[in-house]
């Protein structure tokens, strides 16, 4: 199917859309409800049953007698899975090569609503052309752990970044045509133990801080499907938690589609039923004969099932199926989508240190660069054991750099250090036999003596050494989290052995989550935040490192000076002492990893969220803990001044709305883009709240000299806590200081308001 096509399907459901503009995002799920009624009242109870559990690995059923297609999905979240079979096996197509998006983290780090707007057109137009209905995805949860294995996936530590990006994710998707599904709903912020633990949380932090993303996808994103996590919350699997899938999602905020366990992740039939799952992924051993016969039993309401359908049909719907002629006809990744990809990876990446203007790279000043580090050259696209992506090509960073330099430079690469495949090693070292002594056997396994020679070496004969330092998605992986932040086979011991030979060393990490720094930090003029960024993230690295573009990015979580100050670790609530058989997932699909063994199911380890609210620069900055950059960092080639705040008004009610202005002038010589963050500090409160919080930002573009004005917004009502005391929401009245800057811990202006 053409891109032609596409924007026909896509603007057939915009014109649809804006002929029930009056109704709410997830009221014009509704639009077609009588109709539904009608083919639900010509179903029997077989048939509708048949929809609420998979036909496939990436599909559940439609209602073939009345010709209703069959509901696809894929997962995401960063570019279109390869097309599987049972298993997840390959099958081994020609034309399912997608655009390989930049990871959640590095999309956060552009802090931009048209950006996390276009991704999720990008993602939605592939899925279009794949014949695909559903994108499973965007991946929300909080980033609360700094070890956890998705942190690459996941968007941020604090909820008002992450609703942003989700919120504009889902409709981006959605435009195109393609329905999301946000993910993994609810509190899934580990992967320890994640098909059994039990996350023990209040009800004011998971409202104001790992709800606060699902509400706003789905209230004002208008998002048409729910994947529901593996874990328990407070008691109760997330596929039968009652109170996150009918008091909150359906009953609170209005939703209107359907809610979708994990692969494995459904756990009995009543609770399930009765606990707000429409669909069970997958087989069909609880919402299949075992629900057929709690109805006919009279245990489960016939209406429980038809309202489970008649969420799917809605879906269905408003989702136009591509025809099994018309999917899969062109290469999946087209340039609409490469080309935003590179957009983000250009404005993703995190200047940490520039000492002595070291960066930009003057060509005309260097005769030869050392490159150290594999992860100059690894793929990022894949591996570990979540979705990936089959992607058309992949720029490394190396690529890059040799593509921007050209003839000019000359660039010497050596690998540096070993390869740690994690799980996958062991079966890799046997494939290639005893001669390959490149893939390490432990992650901390000490530096190489023959590798660390040979990059010493290259080293002392260049003017500069980029180093590659970081993780890889073998260490970074879904199933399993990682045991620390250390940077892994012998990377500290081998920039410390070049900046003996050579003290004009730019590091660059390439990883998905925070690493220790402080070692590299020490010996690196240069320092810079990479990610895991997508196929264009070399082109875009380069371009950043030789100054054709201003790095812009800003960290969308913090780097903690060690593990230990971290709140989890510091409160001693993580990991959780328990009894541990192996992954859910993992044991159920992954058979290339678990061999066929039989599965037992883990104990159900409480985790303790002791911290509450105080989660990320939330905890650092109310303990006054140091950290080594903190939440919205980064630097850029030139200074911003902020002059001149002002609010519209010194009171607010609580349907009000803030106006905060100021003003920030570039000081450099060439185009720059800058991301203001508005906080929110309270003056003598009587509820208890964080130091501060964020509550506004932006990104805009300043030319060389220019002063912008800058306008941010914050609605009172986002200024509310979760009351336990009447289970709602309400507003402490008084006096609150706005602060605003260029990160958490760099705030340059403040003004008082009040709110009455």
């Amino acid at each position: 199917m053409n891109q032609k096509t596409i924007f026909t399907l896509a603007l057939g459901l915009l014109i649809g859309f804006c002929a029930c503009n009056n109704l709410s995002p997830q009221d014009r799920l509704t639009v077609n409800d009588d109709k539904i009624n009608d083919i639900i009242a010509q179903m029997t109870l077989e048939e509708k049953v048949e929809m609420l559990h998979s036909k496939t690995i990436m599909s559940s059923e439609g209602v073939p007698r009345l010709g209703i297609q069959d509901i696809k999905y894929a997962d995401g979240p960063f570019g279109c899975r390869e097309e599987v079979g049972d298993g997840f096996r390959a099958l081994g197509w020609t034309l399912d090569s997608a655009t390989y998006f930049p990871t959640g983290s590095a999309l956060a780090a552009t802090w931009s609503s048209e950006l996390a707007y276009k991704y999720g057109q990008g993602m939605g137009s592939e899925w279009r052309t794949r014949g695909k209905d559903v994108i499973l995805g965007p991946a929300m949860n909080i980033q609360r752990l700094p070890v956890c294995g998705r942190h690459y996936e996941y968007f941020s530590e604090d909820p008002i970044l992450n609703a942003m990006l989700a919120t504009e994710f889902t409709k981006g998707a959605q435009d195109m045509g393609t329905a999301v599904c946000l993910k993994h709903y609810a509190v899934n912020n580990q992967e320890t133990n994640r098909g059994s633990v039990n996350a023990v949380i209040a009800e004011r932090p998971l409202r104001e801080i790992y709800l606060k993303a699902f509400e706003k996808a789905v209230v004002e994103g208008g998002a048409m499907s729910v994947m529901t996590a593996y874990n328990k919350v407070n008691g109760y699997y997330c596929s039968e938690n009652a109170h996150l899938n009918n008091e909150i999602l359906r009953d609170e905020w209005g939703f209107k589609g359907f809610t979708v366990s994990d692969w494995g992740g459904t756990h009995s039939t009543m609770g399930a039923a009765l606990g707000g799952l429409n669909v069970q992924m997958t087989g069909d051993s609880y919402l299949g004969p075992a629900l057929i016969d709690s109805v006919k039993a009279g245990k489960v309401p016939e209406k429980v099932v038809d309202d489970k359908v008649r969420e799917l049909l809605r879906v269905r719907f408003a989702i136009t199926p591509i025809p099994e002629d018309e999917a899969n006809k062109v290469m999946t990744s087209q340039p609409f989508g490469q080309n935003i990809a590179y957009e983000v990876a250009q404005k993703s990446i995190v200047l940490l240190k520039n000492e002595g203007a070291v960066l930009p790279i003057e060509k005309k000043e260097v005769k030869k660069i050392a490159v150290v580090g594999l992860n100059a050259t690894a793929s990022t696209a894949a591996g570990g054991m979540g979705a990936g992506v089959k992607t058309l090509y992949e720029i490394t960073p190396l690529l890059g750099i040799l593509n921007e330099v050209g003839e000019d430079v000359e660039v010497e690469y050596v690998q540096g250090y070993k390869n740690y495949m994690g799980m996958f090693g062991g079966w890799m070292r046997r494939s290639a036999g005893a001669a390959d002594n490149s893939i390490a056997t432990a992650i901390d396994e000490p530096a190489d003596p023959a590798m660390l020679a040979e990059a010493v070496a290259a080293a002392k004969d260049a003017d500069m050494v980029i180093f590659f330092a970081g993780t890889n998605k073998f260490i970074e992986s879904e199933g399993s989290d990682r045991q620390n932040i250390d940077l892994p086979v012998g990377q500290n011991e081998i920039v410390k052995a070049l900046a003996e030979v050579n003290d004009n060393i730019v590091t660059v990490v390439i990883s998905g989550g925070p690493c220790d720094l402080r070692e590299v930090q020490k010996y690196s003029k240069a320092l810079v935040q990479g990610w895991w960024n997508g196929m264009e993230g070399g082109t875009a690295l380069a371009e950043v490192l030789f100054g054709k573009i201003a790095p812009s990015g800003k960290l969308p979580f913090t780097f903690p000076l060690q593990l230990e100050d971290s709140p989890a670790y510091a409160l001693d609530v993580f990991p959780q002492k328990a009894d541990v058989a192996g992954d859910l997932f993992g044991n159920q699909y992954r058979q290339d990893i678990g061999g066929q063994r039989r599965f037992r199911q883990p104990l159900s380890p409480d985790a303790l969220y002791s911290e509450g609210s105080l989660v990320g620069y939330r905890w650092f900055d109310t303990k006054n803990v140091d950290v080594l950059y903190p939440f919205g960092y980064g630097l850029s080639y030139v200074t911003f001044d902020y002059a001149n705040i002002k609010t519209n008004k010194t009171s607010y009610k609580e349907n009000a709305t803030i106006k905060v202005s100021f003003d920030i002038t570039n000081n450099g010589d060439m185009v720059a883009d800058e991301v203001p963050q508005v906080y929110v500090r309270r003056i003598d409160a009587q509820v208890e709240w964080p130091e501060k919080e964020l509550k506004a930002f932006d990104r805009v573009t300043i030319n060389p000299g220019q002063t912008k004005t800058v306008t941010l917004e914050i609605p009172v009502s986002e200024l509310r806590y979760w009351d336990e005391s009447i289970n709602g929401w309400n507003l402490e009245k008084g006096q609150i200081e706005i602060v605003a800057g260029s990160s958490s811990r760099d705030l340059h202006l403040s003004t008082v308001v009040t709110l009455i």
